[in-house]
């Protein structure tokens, strides 16, 4: 049996970590930690998880974090490189939901999110945790960054075109809408309920810190240089992510074919279902679930092909994909804990 660690396990992405490893077959919360929650019974905050989730929360000096296997860090950005060092040394694996471990460039890093890194040699190591692009890498590591949720969506939507050569990489656009929860669980004005319901925006139009990360890992998949416009949106929902992505065909191909590139490239892939050829995926349509749905699309049947990607935020966007990755890192098999059925209506 697998000990878990989580640090930070009071915001959404650590609850949802709690709710899926909670019925994992082969992983148990060994410490949950949280400096203000101190000795709080985990399931006296989160109702749901009666009966499912027995341990409290413990501040970090109590938590005995090096007695794990493997601690989730689903905290703020530049927590996990402050602790990661002392966990690796004790033997535990360490997977970070925050951005400390995704970006191979320090410059790059230190830009968007306003930090120098502390531990650059350690950011050389780390596996990005995609399992569908990068499954070898998270296999044999020991250190994963998890992908941002934005991320997710447009690096396997745009995966199989760019591999197969087939677009314009230089002139890829996306254009994504996430849920409320996606800002995470703190009070702050612009994602209180009389703030986002009923309404609709889009933000970091002028440079968004899930850009350098896409095309950082985009560029991995093809030798042309790929250039992205990336606007991400605000929508007044609780979970769920849609990307509509667009890219220009540069090669003669028919509907079928094109559709045979993506049933290839996902065939064996548990958590990713292309659907019919013209088809609409919807949000509901993972709510709660790992699963991540892409549908084509060909206007007039003209050189544009759009790429339908919907997921939940949450899940596959963040906490399901990091428990996919400690599957993957601990030889199991990769579905464990993650057979959710998504919830309708």
């Amino acid at each position: 049996m697998i000990k878990v660690g989580i640090v930070g396990g009071t915001g959404y992405t650590g609850v949802e970590l709690l709710r899926i490893l909670a019925t994992h077959p082969q992983a148990r919360v060994h410490a949950v930690t949280s400096r203000k929650e101190d000795g709080l019974p985990v399931a006296d905050m989160f109702p749901s998880l009666r009966g499912r989730v027995d341990v409290a929360f413990s501040s970090p000096d109590k938590a005995k974090l090096s007695d794990c296997d493997v601690v989730f860090f689903a905290t703020p950005h530049g927590v996990a490189m402050a602790q990661a060092p002392e966990l690796l040394a004790a033997g535990v694996k360490v997977i970070d939901l925050a951005a400390d471990f995704r970006l191979q460039d320090t410059a790059s890093f230190e830009k968007w999110y306003k930090m120098p890194h502390s531990c650059p040699a350690l950011l050389k190591e780390a596996a990005y945790g995609l399992p569908e692009l990068n499954r070898d890498a998270i296999k044999n590591a020991r250190l994963v960054g998890n992908p941002g949720c934005y991320p997710t969506t447009m690096q396997l939507g745009f995966a199989p075109l760019l591999r197969a050569g087939i677009i314009d990489a230089s002139h890829l656009i996306a254009d994504c809408k996430s849920g409320v929860s996606g800002a995470g669980r703190k009070a702050e004005i612009g994602i209180l309920f009389s703030e986002a319901s009923d309404n609709f925006k889009a933000y970091g139009v002028s440079g968004h810190r899930h850009l350098p990360e896409t095309l950082e890992r985009l560029n991995t998949l093809t030798d042309d240089k790929v250039g992205l416009l990336f606007t991400p949106h605000l929508v007044p929902m609780i979970r769920g992510m849609h990307s509509t992505l667009y890219a220009r065909l540069t090669k003669e191909i028919n509907n079928a074919a094109l559709q045979a590139i993506f049933e290839d490239a996902y065939a064996h892939e548990p958590f990713v279902d292309v659907m019919p050829f013209g088809t609409h995926p919807e949000t509901r349509s993972t709510r709660a679930s790992n699963m991540l749905r892409i549908a084509l699309h060909r206007p007039d049947d003209g050189d544009t092909v759009i790429v339908l990607v919907v997921q939940d935020n949450l899940v596959k966007g963040a906490s399901g994909q990091a428990v996919q990755c400690m599957n993957v890192m601990f030889g199991l098999d990769e579905t464990a804990g993650l057979h959710h059925v998504p919830v309708l209506p």
